[in-house]
C-alpha cells in the first residue's frame, strides 16, 4: 500500500503544538499551515491518527488531562486513537539508541508505519527514519 495514498496522517507533538500555541515564525504561519492541512483533511475524509504517547509529551510540558481533552474535542470527527503497543515502546528503545535520535520520535515513526500514516512534522530528527516512516512537513501536503 501507498501510504501517501492512505489518507492518514499522524501528526508529531510539535506539530500540535503548532496549532494549540499559534507558534508561527516572522516568513512561516505555522499555526495557519497546520489548519489549512487539517480543513484538507476534513474534506477529504481523511483521518489524523492520535496515539496516547502525543498526550504523554504534552503532560510534560504542563498541559493537564483536562486541557488536552478540550483541545482535541474538535477534531474527534477526524481523529482515530491508537496506544503504542509494549513491542513498538521496546523497538523504539533499540532504534533511539542504534540511530541517536530521542525515544519519542521512535515511537511516533514506528506507529506512523504501522498505521500506514504519513508522519507530518517538521523534525530533523525523521530523516535517519526515512526507511522506516514517510515524512512530510504540513506545507508539503496543503
Amino acid at each position: 500500500m501507498d501510504v501517501s495514498k492512505s489518507g492518514r496522517y499522524y501528526f508529531d507533538t510539535s506539530i500540535w503544538l503548532d496549532l494549540f500555541e499559534d507558534r508561527d515564525e516572522p516568513n512561516l504561519l505555522k499555526g495557519k499551515i497546520v489548519q489549512n492541512l487539517i480543513a484538507k483533511i476534513i474534506r477529504s475524509d481523511y483521518r489524523i491518527i492520535y496515539a496516547d504517547i502525543v498526550g504523554d509529551e504534552l503532560k510534560t510540558m504542563g498541559y493537564t488531562d483536562a486541557d488536552i481533552t478540550s483541545l482535541f474535542v474538535p477534531f474527534s470527527r477526524i481523529i482515530l486513537d491508537v496506544e503504542a503497543s509494549e513491542r513498538q515502546f521496546r523497538r523504539a528503545k533499540e532504534l533511539a539508541q542504534r540511530r541517536d535520535i530521542p525515544l519519542f520520535d521512535a515511537l511516533h515513526a514506528l506507529i506512523a508505519r504501522d498505521q500506514w500514516a504519513v508522519l507530518v512534522s517538521r523534525d530533523h530528527h525523521f530523516k535517519v527514519l526515512a526507511d522506516i516512516v514517510v515524512t512530510k512537513k504540513p506545507e508539503e501536503l496543503i
